[in-house]
């Protein structure tokens, strides 16, 4: 699939938000946001990059986080009841994903349940709210000389703790956010034109090699 004509672009973003509102996810969900070309207006969307500001899970005795009680024996992968809900492998075992150590993995747990694997979509996920990890993935970036690593800055925040933004999906639906270049943004939060203009060009180069689901996760 090369890309979504707009409005099945958003019907996957609602459709998004309302299996996060009706279903249990593999960890808590605080918001989805959607970023990058879906936000800009664009027709067709080559790739739908959406964002969840998820909870991480603690062991029940650790006193921090929500109570999960650990039960990793009955699964293939390890961290069932410590990164992802028991409750929830139990319901949906075919969505459960693993890293590379074999261990539970939220952010493909995430994608597994939310997505069909086979379309142009990039998701991100992190226990930071979009806003703050924007600047914290500027810093990285910039230390590590690693310009694929920023989030794009221009996004729309679709639901948080529970309440959709109906706004929001309204202008979605008529492109109707007023949003500037990705490089002009990079400049807004402090990077000089030049670097900003390479690092926008870097970010584009590698979405343009990307193809069907794309997952990061990360903890801040």
């Amino acid at each position: 699939m090369t890309g979504f004509d707009r409005s099945t672009a958003v019907d996957r973003l609602e459709e998004v938000v309302d299996t996060v509102e009706d279903e249990l996810m593999p960890v808590p969900v605080r918001e989805v946001w959607a970023f990058g070309d879906v936000a800009l207006g664009l027709d067709p969307v080559e790739r739908l990059d959406i964002y969840l500001t998820k909870d991480v899970l603690m062991r029940e005795n650790s006193g921090q986080g929500p109570s999960v009680e650990g039960n990793e024996g009955s699964y293939d992968v390890d961290g069932v009841g410590k990164s992802v809900r028991t409750e929830w492998a139990e319901e949906y075992p075919q969505f459960l994903r693993a890293n590379r150590n074999g261990h539970a993995a939220p952010e493909k747990c995430l994608a597994a349940h939310l997505l069909p694997s086979d379309e142009p979509v990039h998701l991100e996920v992190c226990n930071t709210a979009f806003e703050d990890n924007v600047t914290q993935r500027l810093r990285g970036a910039k230390l590590r000389e690693d310009y694929t690593q920023l989030l794009d800055p221009r996004g729309v925040c679709l639901w948080v703790d529970g309440t959709r933004s109906d706004e929001a999906f309204r202008k979605l639906r008529e492109s109707d956010l007023a949003l500037p270049t990705l490089s002009s943004a990079l400049e807004m939060l402090g990077m000089d034109e030049p670097e900003a203009g390479e690092a926008a060009q870097t970010v584009h180069e590698w979405r343009a090699d990307q193809e069907g689901v794309t997952i990061r996760g990360d903890v801040v």
